[in-house]
């Protein structure tokens, strides 16, 4: 699922008429950069979810992405979940992925697995490997997040690592504290999830949404860590949370031999 329903308002004014997954790095909208790794990877299906602007959506990324190049490129199915005109406003995270559960997992009964991610942050060599989608079925998470170090908006970060051993599939923790030392990171908003994550008793919204609540993800998240069904990896590669008009000429800046190769 591509989150990509936020006004963008500390990306003003660019932002008035053109949604932040649409503005553009390196000649390719942010959002794209995501779909052309998600087609490369192998994935079969992407839900976008959409209220400011959602009328640009479509026009510019149709109904199917790809196939790329790479070994497990297919020709990926998109999907549109459009809060803004079914219910007026943004739903926020866990509310936007309730209402899109239905179009993203037609499978629910069998707890669907599937990558989640912001439309505004740019990761042009994140690979969404079909192996961390194995590993994380078979570790029973009901999420698995990917941290990076901390960039200056946010250094005191957002969760901590009981253990980076390897780096794959360590303890998570909410932010450090004296009973539990040790750095903390910040979410990059991409991660695999659990679809019995946003049901009961982890979620109480009603199946799909109807009545369109809004609802943040941090509190499942936290819920869920505090009795260990979370998993973590830290990313060291490119990233961005193209969050300000200055964080996002900063990206152009960056020299071709920065970019991952990408």
């Amino acid at each position: 699922m591509l989150l990509a329903a936020g006004r963008g308002e500390r990306m003003r004014p660019l932002t008035d008429h053109t949604p932040k997954p649409l503005l553009e790095v390196r000649g390719k909208a942010l959002a794209q950069w995501h779909l052309d790794a998600l087609a490369r990877a192998g994935v079969a299906r992407t839900v976008i979810n959409t209220a400011w602007l959602d009328t640009q959506f479509e026009p510019r990324f149709g109904s199917v992405q790809g196939p790329t190049d790479g070994p497990h490129s297919v020709a990926m199915q998109l999907r549109y979940s459009h809060e803004g005109r079914d219910f007026g406003h943004a739903l926020e995270t866990a509310g936007g992925i309730v209402r899109a559960l239905p179009s993203l997992c037609e499978d629910l009964a069998g707890d669907a697995i599937f990558w989640v991610l912001a439309g505004d942050v740019f990761a042009p060599g994140f690979s969404f490997d079909p192996q961390a989608v194995k590993v994380f079925a078979a570790s029973g998470m009901l999420a698995h997040l990917w941290l990076v170090p901390n960039p200056a908006h946010n250094a005191k970060g957002d969760f901590g690592l009981a253990s980076l051993t390897n780096c794959t599939v360590p303890a998570l923790a909410t932010n450090p504290s004296p009973e539990r030392p040790g750095p903390s990171y910040t979410y990059s908003t991409i991660g695999l999830y659990r679809a019995s994550l946003f049901a009961m008793p982890w979620c109480p919204i009603a199946a799909g949404n109807p009545s369109g609540l809004k609802a943040p993800l941090a509190p499942l998240l936290r819920a869920a860590i505090a009795q260990g069904r979370v998993s973590a990896s830290l990313y060291t590669g490119l990233w961005a949370d193209v969050g300000t008009p200055e964080r996002l000429a900063e990206l152009h800046s960056f020299p071709d031999t920065d970019m991952n190769h990408v």
